[in-house]
């Protein structure tokens, strides 16, 4: 288990004063790189391995967003290894340690120069010390797309969407499908399932879905092929 302490800042809240599902995501991700950097098997030992952690799923539940200037705890930790894959559980809670949110992600640790999935190393095993998972609804990875669907605006990658494996990061994605829910609808659970990796110049032609209480957004390519399909599920306020 790991976690760290953190205030809710006025450049992570909407107008209403509260976080963000984009930011409450990258909450997530920075802790879990954040313990991986601890751990010494942050970002310049995959490099120096030209392997990467590529996420394959996101769930995640909120029961409350925070405010601006709330104090919170985020915290992760690493439930199971199957082969290549590793599963991993975060959560935020307040200062009474009450549960903001939480979540469950899959990830895939993939060899770039070999351009297929590779097996931990002896050393990433033990440094990621398993733990019971959480409570919650763990539902599954794969999001069905609805009949219909209404094709959006097309747009490029610019690299403002790119991480440090010059790929677009997974919490890029999230960001771009909540342009896509009429005002005011407020999102409870996130899924995402990554499919395809996305780089500098690709071009995305999203498709929206609607269905009760939620909206699945498709992220395609020109070829019609989803790179990443997020479901935003809520409620008006």
């Amino acid at each position: 288990m790991y976690t760290y302490d953190a205030r809710i800042r006025y450049s992570e809240v909407d107008y209403k004063n509260k976080l963000t599902l984009g930011r409450l995501l990258d909450y997530f991700q920075d802790c879990s790189t954040f313990q991986s950097e601890d751990l010494g098997l942050g970002v310049k030992y995959l490099q120096e391995k030209h392997q990467v952690w590529l996420l394959s799923s996101w769930q995640i539940d909120v029961e409350r967003y925070p405010e601006i200037g709330e104090r919170v705890r985020v915290g992760t930790l690493p439930y199971d290894f199957k082969g290549f894959i590793g599963y991993r559980n975060f959560w935020m809670t307040d200062e009474q340690g009450v549960r903001l949110a939480a979540a469950n992600s899959i990830w895939t640790l993939f060899d770039m120069e070999k351009g297929k999935p590779t097996m931990p190393d002896q050393r990433t095993k033990e440094g990621y010390q398993i733990s019971p998972k959480i409570e919650m609804e763990y539902l599954p990875r794969k999001i069905a797309l609805p009949e219909g669907g209404e094709a959006k605006q097309e747009f490029p990658i610019t690299r403002h969407y790119l991480d440090t494996n010059n790929h677009v990061n997974n919490g890029q994605y999230v960001k771009m499908a909540l342009e896509y829910p009429e005002e005011g609808f407020v999102v409870r659970r996130l899924r995402a399932e990554y499919k395809k990796q996305s780089y500098l110049g690709d071009i995305f032609c999203p498709v929206v879905y609607e269905k009760e209480n939620a909206y699945v957004v498709s992220l395609n390519d020109k070829n019609g092929e989803p790179h990443a399909v997020v479901e935003l599920t809520g409620e008006k306020e």
